[in-house]
């Protein structure tokens, strides 16, 4: 099952994929993790999106909108000469999301797709949402999760419990906006309680009150060209408002991480040093309201900020630290948040289950237990891993040539073993992880029956003979398919044939992911080079290991992902 989940933000998009049941991680679009969400129209009317039109604003900033989801009530955006709809900006986002992932995929679409919302949308605003992610081809499962649904969810995964009867606050802090939503936990998993907002707060508005602040110290050397910038009439003018755009917002993040920092400024301005403190004392009146707005809107709910189980602090705008401080000096808790809060939403909108994803906010008198009227998330299983991380391209482990993550980090997994129906002897008789430890007796195919538990179904199906070393037995399987068996003394003797079938397969990413069936459960890691594919399954407790191959030219389709598949399809032992 191939789910992919967007946070199509404001300001930037992020895309979360999961395959073959391994952990979601966010998806590298042009080389980062985060994509603008900005559109450039061409004067052939063609749109381009991302960092593309970033640097395409730079020759006619009149064809670029940087914000189109802030646009989502105006129905059209007005590109130069160009008339583009606004569905049809969001679609270009979209589009380029899932063409990067289906090349990540070898070709192959998502199942799913899971778009994240405002839990303020209303159905107007939903249905522009849903239009553009048609119009993307992004398929018909499409389903819309509420933004802090999917960041409680995610809230729970980073080992923060959430029992049924208490809530949380989500303080989402975005670039176009400030929204915050109270969640509850039920018997059977979240419903947005109350939720509420700031229209004219987010990343783009302190964007705005650090121009106007840059105005008040500079503008007197040159008032006319100033006013040439704030209402720019040429391209030229137009190009150097963009440019001191682009350097007030980086400005603004890198005082999220310095005391200050330097803002270049045209010609004829001179550079201003910019400080933390200068940038806390224009904003502060503007965060303190969106505190007032958190305190309110967990009050609206009958409880108070104290008996919040927590709050959380999700989009970029809320790694300004002033947020998290006014927070714990006005309501006396310390909010939970992440490095890269941006990426809060998109993660957890994996966790949530398929039947809460249209739940819809719920009337809460205050002093009254919420009365739920429709299906809620389902309960979570974990913690998960926090900040997945993007494709890994391979790297030089000790000792051995470039593989995409320490070998020994993807072989040793710990894993409980399930009890399992061994296809051709009872339950009570499967070969435990002891007697295993040696090879024991082969058969006239040369499989042990430690392997013959490991290989499952497919020696009924396919033709198995006697292998050549480090191969006990070797299989022919459809579509030009190899699967080799070895039972080898140590776990040591594993590593090493999983370093050696894999070192050479340096094509683009690896897939890895766990696997269970037949009483057994380890993981598996598939690679390609050129037109060869190999993909190495390992069991976690036990000596047993089993490689399949396929050969081909580049481009014939032999890919990670379709190793993958194939392996989940027909040699992966079951039930």
């Amino acid at each position: 099952m191939r789910v992919l989940s967007v946070d199509l933000g404001t300001s930037n998009t992020v895309a979360v994929l999961s395959a073959h049941g391994r952990p979601p991680r966010v998806v590298e679009v042009d080389g980062a993790n985060t994509m603008p969400s900005a559109v450039y129209a061409g004067e052939d009317g063609v749109l381009v999106v991302g960092r593309d039109a970033e640097r395409r604003a730079r020759l006619d900033p009149a064809r670029f909108e940087p914000n189109p989801k802030r646009r989502v009530d105006d129905g059209t955006l007005l590109l130069g000469d160009v008339v583009v709809p606004v569905s049809e900006a969001l679609a270009a986002v979209l589009r380029h999301i899932i063409e990067e992932v289906t090349r990540q995929l070898g070709g192959a679409h998502p199942d799913e797709v899971r778009l994240t919302h405002p839990a303020q949308w209303g159905p107007a605003r939903r249905h522009v949402l849903l239009s553009a992610a048609k119009q993307a081809g992004m398929g018909s499962n499409i389903v819309l999760v509420p933004e802090p649904v999917a960041a409680a969810a995610h809230f729970t995964s980073l080992g923060h419990p959430l029992p049924p009867g208490q809530a949380l606050a989500v303080y989402d802090l975005g670039a176009g906006t400030f929204d915050v939503a109270v969640v509850a936990a039920t018997q059977q998993g979240f419903a947005v309680l109350a939720e509420a907002g700031l229209q004219d707060l987010g990343g783009v508005d302190v964007d705005q009150a650090l121009l106007d602040h840059l105005g008040r110290q500079g503008s007197h050397r040159d008032p006319a060209g100033w006013q040439r910038l704030l209402r720019p009439e040429s391209t030229a003018d137009r190009r150097a408002r963009r440019a001191l755009q682009e350097d007030v917002k980086a400005a603004k993040e890198a005082l999220s991480r310095h005391p200050q920092t330097e803002v270049p400024m045209p010609a004829p301005f001179n550079d201003v040093l910019l400080t933390r403190t200068e940038l806390e004392a224009l904003i502060r009146p503007s965060l303190l309201r969106s505190v007032e707005v958190l305190a309110d809107t967990t009050r609206s709910t009958g409880t108070t900020p104290d008996r919040l189980a927590g709050i959380y602090l999700v989009g970029g705008s809320s790694r300004i630290p002033l947020v998290a401080t006014l927070i714990a000096e006005q309501l006396r808790i310390v909010p939970t948040s992440l490095d890269q809060p941006e990426t809060a939403v998109a993660l957890g909108a994996h966790l949530v289950s398929r039947e809460g994803i249209s739940m819809r906010t719920t009337t809460v008198e205050p002093g009254r237990q919420p009365t739920y009227t429709g299906p809620v998330t389902g309960p979570l299983t974990g913690p998960l891993q926090v900040n997945f991380p993007t494709p890994v391209r391979p790297v030089a482990p000790p000792r051995r040539s470039r593989l995409p993550l320490v070998i020994s980090a993807a072989v040793v997994a710990v894993l409980a073993v399930v009890a399992g129906i061994f296809l051709l002897i009872p339950s009570d008789d499967l070969p435990s992880a002891a007697s295993c430890q040696s090879k024991g007796a082969k058969d006239s195919a040369g499989f042990t029956e430690c392997l013959r538990q490991l290989a499952g179904q497919v020696p009924g199906s396919a033709q198995c003979q006697v292998g050549k070393a480090p191969a006990d037995v070797t299989c022919a399987l459809p579509e030009s398919y190899t699967v080799n068996y070895a039972h080898l003394g140590s776990r040591e003797d594993v590593r090493e044939l999983f370093d050696s079938e894999l070192t050479a397969m340096t094509d683009g990413d690896h897939v890895l992911a766990e696997w269970r069936g037949n009483g057994l459960s380890g993981d598996f890691r598939a690679g390609v080079k050129g037109g060869t594919g190999v993909l190495v399954f390992t069991v976690a407790d036990r000596p047993l290991v089993g490689w399949i191959s396929r050969s081909g030219t580049r481009g014939s389709g032999t890919t990670p992902d379709a190793l993958a598949d194939f392996f989940v399809a027909k040699v992966q032992p079951g039930p």
